[in-house]
């Protein structure tokens, strides 16, 4: 199942422009700064964010305004925006809880290797699953989350071509979150984290000789024209990141009933599956611009990817010792992501 933008906007804007009498024409009451760390014509601030954005101002009837600050515009370090919205200096932000390791660990689970089948599916499990375990009173207690979502299938982008786990042998990589660098590091590879929009320069400058991010994000990074060579896990996707829009908490319980129904009413289960959606359909215009580039597209066949499967094993199992031994029942948190991915793909 697929659910557009245009579908998005008309479920959830039904209940909240009937149950709301104020006009667009009412006075603007409550203003909202939204910051995040991509450029503003980047995928996401266009296609997902601003969306967002634009639905909360016309169904408020005016009344919310929401700024939007690209590119780390308000100040700070991508890593350091979660916190931004704990302590008020954005009211939204949107970021990676992978930015800062370790403090998420439950979130990892969709980030290990050959979980994820297809970006909607896999955010649609992700919210469900945080629902479970009432991650919303624990982990991220300290905000208001609006949506949980992950990227489509995780692409190689390198100097030389990759096509086996040994291709990473001495590569300098960079991953984005703690459990893809570990991913990486057993892969072969020697791991660099970093932010996306440290990527360019990186790459020009010869700190990192590859990076792995999807195919969406990489016309904003003129990824293309910085390297030749992209791997494809296609048939079996490597891996994926996992994202959050989280809101002060304050900044949610100081707006009116209506307008916090209005909030409630475009964020939540269908937000985030519409998000992850949409991040994987723009995959295809940014693989399109490595094609036109003529570049080296590696797409690797499921006989290609065993060894990959297998490398990647020791990843998962360290995740799984790591969660048991701060008492989170690894085992359990996999086995039900797996089970919740595989209901969700199967609708």
């Amino acid at each position: 199942m697929t659910l557009t933008r245009k579908a998005f906007l008309g479920l959830m804007g039904t209940a909240a422009a009937a149950a709301l009498t104020t006009t667009a024409a009412s006075a603007q009451e409550y203003t909202l700064r939204l910051h995040q760390f991509l450029p503003a014509q980047a995928n996401v601030p266009v296609q997902v964010l601003d969306v967002w954005a634009d639905t909360i101002e016309e169904e408020s009837g005016g009344r919310i305004e929401i700024q939007r600050y690209p590119a780390m515009q308000l100040g700070g370090t991508p890593p350091e925006l979660y916190d931004q919205a704990v302590d008020g200096v954005a009211d939204i932000v949107w970021t990676l809880p992978g930015y800062t390791p370790g403090r998420f660990p439950q979130t990892e689970v969709f980030e290990l290797p050959f979980m994820m089948t297809d970006a909607e599916a896999t955010s649609r499990a992700y919210w469900q699953l945080a629902e479970e375990q009432d991650w919303f009173s624990s982990i991220f207690s300290d905000v208001h989350v609006l949506g949980l979502w992950v990227h489509g299938p995780g692409v190689i982008h390198s100097g030389e071509p990759v096509t086996t786990p040994e291709d990473l042998a001495g590569v300098k990589l960079r991953a984005p979150t703690r459990v893809t660098n570990q991913l990486f590091t057993n892969l072969g590879a020697t791991t660099v984290g970093m932010p996306v929009p440290a990527i360019p320069e990186s790459l020009s400058k010869g700190v990192i000789d590859a990076t792995v991010i999807p195919w969406e994000v990489t016309p904003s990074i003129r990824l293309t024209e910085l390297v030749t060579n992209h791997t494809e896990f296609e048939a079996d996707p490597l891996y994926t990141a996992t994202f959050v829009l989280a809101m002060n908490q304050a900044a949610y319980d100081n707006l009116p009933e209506d307008l916090q129904q209005v909030i409630d009413d475009n964020s939540g289960l269908e937000f985030s599956a519409m998000a992850g959606a949409t991040m994987q359909e723009y995959d295809a215009p940014g693989r399109e611009i490595a094609v036109e580039a003529g570049n080296n597209i590696i797409t690797l066949t499921e006989e290609q990817i065993e060894p990959w499967r297998a490398a990647a094993d020791q990843t998962i199992e360290n995740w799984v010792a790591e969660m048991d031994g701060q008492g989170l029942d690894g085992t359990a948190l996999l086995d039900r992501a797996r089970a919740l991915i595989e209901e969700n793909t199967s609708e």
